[in-house]
């Protein structure tokens, strides 16, 4: 399946809340993809005020220095928006759907 990311929100430390042309939204958390990475590319996306400027470029989510990563990647490390809201609420009582 060909995926495109349509819109991007950032969600906290190193997660984004992603739209998928699927009409999927997932949230994904990707701290430890750019810290265990070791290439160049992803070592500013360590600084959060780096990592907070994003953008829709083309398919997917990206940032100033190019860096990016493929939809179907972050699709399939994602987890559904709404399970996730739920998972927060009991443990910290953050309610991320804004209801």
């Amino acid at each position: 399946m060909i995926l495109n990311v349509t819109k991007v929100e950032y969600a906290g430390d190193y997660r984004v809340i992603l739209q998928f042309d699927n009409g999927e939204k997932k949230i994904v958390d990707l701290k430890d993809t750019i810290f265990n990475d070791r290439r160049a590319i992803f070592e500013p996306l360590r600084k959060k005020d780096f990592f907070q400027d994003f953008h829709v470029k083309f398919n997917t989510i990206s940032w100033k220095n190019e860096a990016d990563f493929a939809p179907e990647f972050l699709y399939e490390i994602g987890e559904s928006f709404r399970q996730v809201g739920e998972i927060v609420n009991r443990g910290t009582g953050e309610d991320l759907h804004g209801e």
